[in-house]
């Protein structure tokens, strides 16, 4: 795995020994990434939420985010690591938590861009959406990316749209949005 984009570019990032994680794969990153520089990723703050490498959160800083958090319960020396040897570990907090557990240190958070890639059907997917909602964590003009199985199902809460899927084989990135509220 390597960084594609940015002032890391071509540096590659460690992987976890074993099949605990399931990295998201360049070619999806950079599809994602392509979606966003339209948006504009720079001087955003990003959540990765099932950081694993911390490729999505690195690749956010490398491409200009201002800050980044990284939320993955079993690999956060290895993010620490990665983000050294990118070069973006000044710019990025690490939280060594489960998503259960999230709770305390989202308080009053908001970010422009939320990413989560949690191990296929297991009902993650519903708990991140879940948790963005209770604790308003999307800014008004945020995006939050689902990587999910093309199968998996959940529901999304009233003003909440899809505007974009992109499908790699039995994987789907879905982007979702809140919509204005309506009268």
């Amino acid at each position: 795995m390597r960084i594609i984009g940015g002032t890391a570019k071509g540096h590659a990032i460690k992987t976890p020994k074993g099949l605990d994680t399931r990295p998201t794969l360049d070619r999806v990153r950079e599809s994602v990434f392509n979606v966003l520089a339209n948006r504009g990723i720079f001087g955003s703050d990003v959540l990765d939420i099932f950081s694993g490498t911390g490729a999505v959160a690195i690749e956010a800083l490398s491409r200009g985010a201002a800050h980044a958090v990284a939320v993955d319960f079993k690999t956060g020396k290895l993010i620490l690591e990665n983000a050294k040897h990118c070069r973006v570990d000044d710019r990025l907090e690490i939280i060594p938590r489960k998503l259960s557990q999230l709770k305390n240190y989202m308080v009053g958070r908001q970010f422009d861009y939320i990413f989560s890639d949690p191990p296929y059907e297991n009902g993650f997917i519903q708990d991140t959406i879940d948790l963005v909602v209770n604790y308003d964590l999307l800014k008004p003009e945020g995006v939050l990316l689902l990587e999910h199985h093309k199968d998996e199902v959940f529901t999304l809460p009233e003003l909440w749209e899809c505007i974009k899927e992109q499908k790699f084989g039995y994987t789907v990135v879905s982007y979702f949005v809140k919509t204005a509220e309506r009268s």
